[in-house]
Parts: C-alpha cells; structure tokens; sequence
C-alpha cells in the first residue's frame, strides 16, 4: 500500500494524540521534490541513536518530553518548544515521556 501525503492546501492535524498516542504510528504527512514533514511517535524510553538528515531540519515539540543530543549539547524540548539543525548536523534523539514531534526536512534536489 503507498503511503498516503498530503495534497496541496490540504489541512492536515497536528494536535496532540493524547490518549491515542500508544497506538499511533510515525507517518510522513507530506512530500515534495524539496520538502518532508514526519509525525515522529515515540513512547517513552524510545531512543534514536546518532545519524545526520541531508538537509536542513526542523523538530517541533507536539507533546511529551524528549532529549535532543546536537551540537556537543543535550536539551530538553517540550511541547511547544522547536529547534532548527543545519544539513548534516549529528543528533540523536530520547524520549523522557511518550512524545510526539514534528520533522520538517528540506530536502535538495539531485543535479
């Protein structure tokens, strides 16, 4: 089955799962040529070990609580809290609470 993006001036939900949040899968929400955005969901002990995306990203905070190791530094990013990596910028990710965040990544286009 193809994964399912959404079209153009489609609204798309990003509340909070809440309760939902232990049956609710990762799912990218859209993709172009130049653009990625993921629902990232995950419980609570949940650990993404160190890797580099090729472009530019974002990661928003939905709900929950979550470590993000970047940059020789380890924060706390909680809901409604985001930050912003260079392309190819070293992070891992844990997360402290199950937690649901919001990855946007620019992507380049091949030559």
């Amino acid at each position: 089955m193809a994964i399912q993006h959404a079209q153009p001036a489609e609204v798309i939900s990003v509340a909070p799962l809440g309760s939902q949040i232990g049956s609710t899968k990762t799912s990218s929400l859209l993709k172009t040529e130049s653009l990625e955005v993921l629902r990232l969901v995950m419980p609570a002990g949940k650990k993404i070990a160190e890797h580099k995306a090729p472009g530019e990203i974002t990661v928003h905070c939905l709900e929950g609580l979550v470590k993000f190791t970047a940059g020789g530094k380890t924060q706390d990013l909680t809901a409604g809290q985001m930050l912003y990596l260079d392309a190819a910028e070293l992070h891992a990710v844990e997360a402290v609470e199950d937690s649901s965040v919001l990855v946007t990544l620019l992507l380049h286009k091949k030559s």
